[in-house]
């Protein structure tokens, strides 16, 4: 259950043998390829405002009649009204910060409380939502978007020790920046896109790549993982400067 928007994951999910329903906001739903992924992977589509519990619950309720009980959910949401319309973070709108945060945070609170409810989740499942490292340091123009996965990180957290309790996992994944839709949103994003490139000592991780993790985090290899956010970019978080970046400013 899931927005990302490249689709990539629901493909090595399904060549892992992996079952699942597709879902985003109607609104999206209208603008997106959701539907031609779905003919590929051969799945249903159910819209749903991840903002709306009533939405979550029916969606939730007719993942368990078609499946039963659930083995993984992808939370894979984030969106900055301030962002998308060029407010600097010193002069933030309160409203739209407001509907950014319940879009790419506490929507991850309310997909895990309904999944609680409802106690549809297997022993061993796993819930996974997409995080950046923006929650941890500072990056211009990333704005209202570094509070929210701040935010974000912390709900996996909190709700991962009740999850705990059933035997689930939650974690978060702190990719490399990404040409997505809402990533390329972002100003200063290609320059930024090819700084984090030379500071990775293995590059950037791709959308692939994390498609790729994914998939791990959702199968038993990884079934004692769990409240953490996982680093998948090349080396970044953990590299102070690289010879390329080095390079770069002995030549000037």
């Amino acid at each position: 259950m899931n927005s990302l928007s490249h689709g990539k994951l629901q493909r090595d999910a399904m060549r892992e043998g992996a079952e699942f329903i597709l879902s985003n906001a109607p609104i999206a739903m209208r603008m997106g390829e959701l539907n031609a992924l779905a003919e590929k992977t051969g799945s249903d589509v159910i819209g749903a405002d991840a903002t709306s519990v009533e939405d979550l619950e029916k969606l939730f309720d007719a993942a368990v009649a078609k499946f039963g009980k659930i083995d993984f959910i992808l939370h894979s949401i984030g969106m900055s009204v301030n962002v998308r319309k060029g407010k600097h973070y010193t002069e933030m709108n309160y409203d739209w910060l407001e509907k950014g945060w319940d879009v790419s945070a506490v929507s991850f609170h309310k997909v895990m409380r309904v999944a609680w409810e409802k106690d549809c989740m297997n022993e061993w499942g796993s819930i996974l939502a997409l995080s950046y490292i923006a929650a941890q340091r500072t990056f211009p123009d990333y704005n209202d978007m570094s509070d929210n996965k701040a935010y974000l990180e912390s709900i996996a957290r909190t709700f991962g020790n009740y999850w705990g309790e059933r035997k689930v996992r939650v974690n978060t994944v702190s990719q490399s920046p990404t040409p997505t839709t809402a990533g390329s949103g972002v100003k200063g994003f290609g320059g930024f896109l090819g700084y984090a490139e030379d500071m990775s000592p293995l590059g950037n991780a791709t959308a692939l790549d994390c498609a790729n993790y994914c998939v791990t985090l959702f199968s038993d290899l990884t079934k004692k993982v769990t409240m953490q956010n996982l680093f998948h970019d090349g080396g970044f978080s953990s590299s102070g400067v690289t010879q390329k970046v080095i390079s770069k400013y002995d030549a000037e």
